[in-house]
């Protein structure tokens, strides 16, 4: 007997033989038991996941000696036709060869005859989406209205190109891309049958190749046992189709992570100069960070994931590096480069810069949160006058209250500062367990003062608080939602001298300043930027009888040149090396 590649002699020839598309089988096997048969029915999905497959046993079904059925002899004479293709009752048409109106218009004469000796007539129709309009509208009313011993399975990759028309005439069945463990098991059964000695690794790499489809799968396993012989491993895969072993996709998503530029070009360099597909390197990349993003978000549930046990122990390690912000911006920038690999002349340099540009952005903010923060700050400042001459008025009656935000907790006394070590100037370290002493809280509100004609400063250090003193450094700390507005004023001379000034009245030997991201103590208690912002003199009628303060006036339009060359604006984007590209008016605040 000739040979018969591995594709056609598994191919199934039951529904319960197909892989990975029960609701499909499960629903056309109802419907035979149900005796409700439609006259025609369209099987959409990407190649190889058994569209004509799935066709061909539907019309066995249909036309099987004691039918319809769905359980038939696998020696029934009418199938076994139907299988070789020599069926007078079943015709195979390929839509790509016959897709002019003269092989329709003849189709049409035949469907009118009754079938020689089985049930109904059925035409199988693959690539249908190939057949011109005119053709399509040829079948139109036969399609509508065809004689009750005729039924019609359409096969189709591309859906959207098939008339409106025909779509609304068919019982549509769309079949699902085959999932990566179901493809390793059934190539592990055919290996099997085979007398084939095929590792794991190796299997999970045809899968992983196939993307879903389960003929290029066993067509990627019928090319390696020839290549190969009887043993197959994960190298002669990766070889023969130039993919990247998932251990090396691991490696260089670690780099990434890690902010390791370096070793991820090295890595890149290496996966290039043996000849790995960048192409398909940067969609298993796309896939690993997938991974990582659902396994955090689901907090470590693996059955979202198609891995293997090496893989998913790899993913645990790596998904306590990163945060799901973090990795969909990764995932943002090898998605762009996926989509421009078509494009570029030189692959390569293209992913070189994703990977450059996904290591810098693991601790990037977003920039319209930045611009966010500092138009709401410019805003506060803005109407701080307003507010603050209502709060004068209620004052009158009772002063307010100047006392400095003092810790309910029992006084804590700051160790001195020759036996401190000397802090970290570059990485800020997260601070735990804060008891802040007395004289820095006694103190706060003297730097409060000190920076009161700085809207921006006053806004940030209202939601600051002190920590301590070290070796002359001033550490002020915010959380996380406050830190970026902190940090904002780092480097500014003005401020960092009035910080130093503030401290300085008070006896702390203050010489420079050092901002702090961490928790909020729980007896800290936040001034309100209203109680010292500069106070603005009362209009006066000239009897010396109060005005009633008019109402503040609308913030004016932002000009775009004074806004770029703001100081502040300017120091946000070089923290978090970014560049204005709009600037939208706050409508509400405004």
């Amino acid at each position: 007997m000739a040979y018969q590649v591995i594709a056609r002699k598994y191919r199934p020839q039951k529904f319960s033989d197909v892989v990975g598309q029960e609701h499909v089988s499960r629903t056309l096997g109802n419907a035979i038991a149900a005796g409700r048969i439609a006259h025609a029915y369209l099987f959409v999905g990407p190649r190889g996941t058994g569209k004509t497959t799935t066709a061909r046993i539907f019309a066995k079904c249909l036309n099987c000696t004691d039918g319809p059925s769905v359980e038939f002899a696998d020696d029934d004479p009418r199938c076994q036709e139907i299988a070789d293709g020599r069926s007078l009752d079943v015709y195979e048409i390929d839509g790509a060869s016959n897709r002019g109106i003269e092989e329709i218009r003849e189709l049409r004469e035949t469907v009118k005859y009754a079938p020689s000796n089985s049930k109904y007539k059925i035409y199988i129709i693959d690539e249908v989406h190939m057949l011109t309009k005119e053709a399509f509208n040829a079948l139109l009313k036969t399609l509508e209205e065809p004689p009750d011993h005729v039924v019609f399975l359409f096969a189709t990759t591309e859906p959207e190109k098939v008339l409106p028309t025909i779509l609304s005439r068919c019982q549509r069945f769309d079949l699902r891309r085959i999932p990566t463990p179901l493809i390793v098991t059934h190539l592990a059964s055919i290996a099997e049958k085979e007398k084939i000695k095929i590792d794991d690794a190796a299997l999970h790499a045809i899968a992983r190749g196939a993307d879903g489809g389960m003929r290029d799968a066993e067509s990627t396993l019928d090319q390696l046992i020839s290549f190969c012989g009887e043993e197959i491993h994960e190298a002669d895969v990766l070889s023969m189709f130039g993919l990247t072993s998932r251990k090396e996709i691991v490696a260089l998503a670690q780099s990434i992570l890690e902010g390791d530029v370096s070793g991820a070009l090295k890595h890149l360099n290496f996966l290039a100069e043996n000849g790995k597909d960048l192409g398909r390197l940067i969609t298993d990349l796309l896939a690993h960070f997938r991974n990582l993003m659902v396994f955090g978000i689901s907090k470590g549930n693996d059955s979202l994931i198609h891995a293997s046990e090496a893989e998913l122990e790899a993913i645990g390690a790596q998904v306590k590096m990163t945060n799901s912000e973090s990795l969909t911006r990764i995932m943002e920038i090898f998605s762009n480069a996926e989509g421009r690999m078509r494009e570029v002349a030189s692959k390569k340099i293209l992913l070189e810069i994703a990977v450059v540009r996904a290591v810098e952005s693991r601790h990037a903010l977003n920039l319209d949160t930045v611009l966010t923060r500092l138009q709401t700050l410019r805003t506060e400042a803005a109407q701080m006058p307003a507010v603050q001459a209502v709060q004068e008025a209620k004052a009158e009656a009772a002063p307010q209250s100047t006392t400095a935000p003092v810790s309910k907790e029992p006084e804590a006394k700051a160790a001195p500062a020759a036996v401190e070590p000397e802090p970290e100037e570059e990485d800020a370290e997260e601070v735990e367990g804060i008891s802040i002493p007395k004289e820095l809280a006694d103190a706060w509100p003297a730097l409060l003062k000190a920076v009161a004609s700085n809207p921006v400063a006053l806004n940030a250090f209202c939601r600051a608080f002190p920590i301590a003193v070290r070796s002359g450094v001033i550490e002020i700390g915010a959380d996380a939602s406050d830190f970026g507005a902190l940090s904002i004023l780092e480097g500014n001379a003005d401020v960092e001298a009035n910080v130093v000034g503030a401290f300085s009245e008070v006896g702390q030997v203050v010489k420079r300043v050092r901002f702090v991201e961490t928790e909020v103590p729980e007896s800290w208690c936040f001034s309100s930027p209203s109680d010292y912002a500069p106070k603005r003199p009362k209009p006066e009628q000239g009897n010396g009888a109060e005005v009633a303060e008019p109402d503040p006036e609308p913030a004016k339009p932002i000009d775009m040149e004074s806004f770029k060359n703001d100081p502040q604006i300017k120091k946000a984007l070089e923290i978090f090396k970014g560049e204005i590209i709009e600037v939208r008016a706050d409508t509400e605040n405004s």
